[in-house]
């Protein structure tokens, strides 16, 4: 399998669970998302930089910089990226509250870091390992 399909798999499997709180996300479904979503806000804002901004007559960087297609793009991946957080944490045994750590200043962003590399458990309360390959 390559890694394109290996990504789309990924990104289609999250989309299909867009605001599913349930069940558990593995390790590779969790980081190809990560990394789409990462590479979908460079095109993004290389978009807002180069077309956007011009037609609206505002400056592509600075203060003032027009991201209103970032913007719309990180609303509709919010969601996900809440799901899929809070099923990975159920595939390490923890529960989603933990995401609230993402609260804490630099030091939240790591433990949540550390937790989301953490290999799968077996079978937990929130069911089986759901491998994604």
């Amino acid at each position: 399998m390559t890694s394109v399909s290996k990504m789309s798999l990924a990104v289609s499997t999250v989309l299909s669970k867009y605001a599913s709180f349930t069940g558990r996300a593995s390790r590779p479904e969790f980081w190809w998302w990560v990394l789409a979503v990462f590479l979908l806000m460079i095109v993004t804002q290389i978009i807002d930089a180069l077309i956007i901004a011009p037609l609206l007559g505002v400056p592509a960087s600075g203060e003032n910089a027009s991201q209103v297609l970032s913007f719309f793009v990180a609303l509709a991946v919010l969601l996900p990226n809440i799901a899929v957080g809070a099923r990975r944490l159920h595939d390490t045994g923890r529960t989603a509250w933990w995401l609230l750590l993402a609260f804490i200043p630099l030091l939240g962003f790591l433990v949540l870091l550390w937790f989301y590399t953490r290999p799968s458990e077996p079978e937990n309360q929130w069911g089986p390992p759901n491998p994604l390959y």
